[in-house]
């Protein structure tokens, strides 16, 4: 049984546009999906295979386990420093798939401002190459089979109500503004 350990992400401390109140408070939350997961394994260890507790449990597993990928994903995709522009293989990427980078841009936007909790992210479909952005309405539920997440926006309420109250516009051009293009550019297949 792996015992994971949160992640430190205090480097994005003294973002522009993230309070450091905002982020220590999401920091909390992520660390409780860490917390969770290794609760999970013991407890799916101690159970009776295919009981009801072992069955809820196995459930309760990727919600927690999700969690805290998702938001591994998400901070280590992010940076307080200038942001870097997309790479040569990205930007061709995207323009393949999206016929332009600006209208990439407007769709990842656009998807992180429908209403509703979740997550916005653009994945790479592993056999073909092809990028998309999805919609995850909860950690579980709504990955595509196969695709790989190369850029992941959470837009659940704690990843900006602190800071930017109902305002999701907001906190969506501050997120596009704090992109760590390189990281994503070393997720690609």
């Amino acid at each position: 049984m792996m015992d994971y350990q949160p992640k430190d992400y205090s480097g994005l401390l003294g973002m522009t546009g993230l309070s450091d109140a905002l982020l220590n408070n999401h920091f909390t939350l992520y660390q409780g999906y860490v917390t969770n997961t290794n609760t999970l394994q013991k407890l799916l260890s101690e159970a009776e295979l295919n009981s009801p507790a072992y069955n809820e449990l196995k459930r309760r597993f990727g919600w927690e386990w999700n969690g805290m990928r998702l938001h591994e994903l998400y901070f280590e995709n992010m940076t307080k420093e200038a942001t870097s522009s997309p790479s040569e293989k990205v930007l061709s990427a995207l323009t393949k798939s999206f016929g332009s980078v600006e209208t990439w841009r407007a769709d990842f936007i656009a998807t992180g401002a429908m209403r509703g909790i979740g997550w916005v992210i653009l994945v790479q479909d592993e056999e073909t190459g092809a990028l998309f952005n999805t919609w995850i309405n909860e950690h579980d539920l709504g990955h595509l089979a196969s695709a790989k997440p190369l850029l992941v926006m959470d837009v659940f309420e704690h990843a900006f109500m602190i800071d930017y109250g109902i305002k999701r516009a907001d906190y969506l051009a501050t997120f596009m503004n704090a992109i760590d293009w390189s990281v994503v550019e070393k997720r690609f297949v």
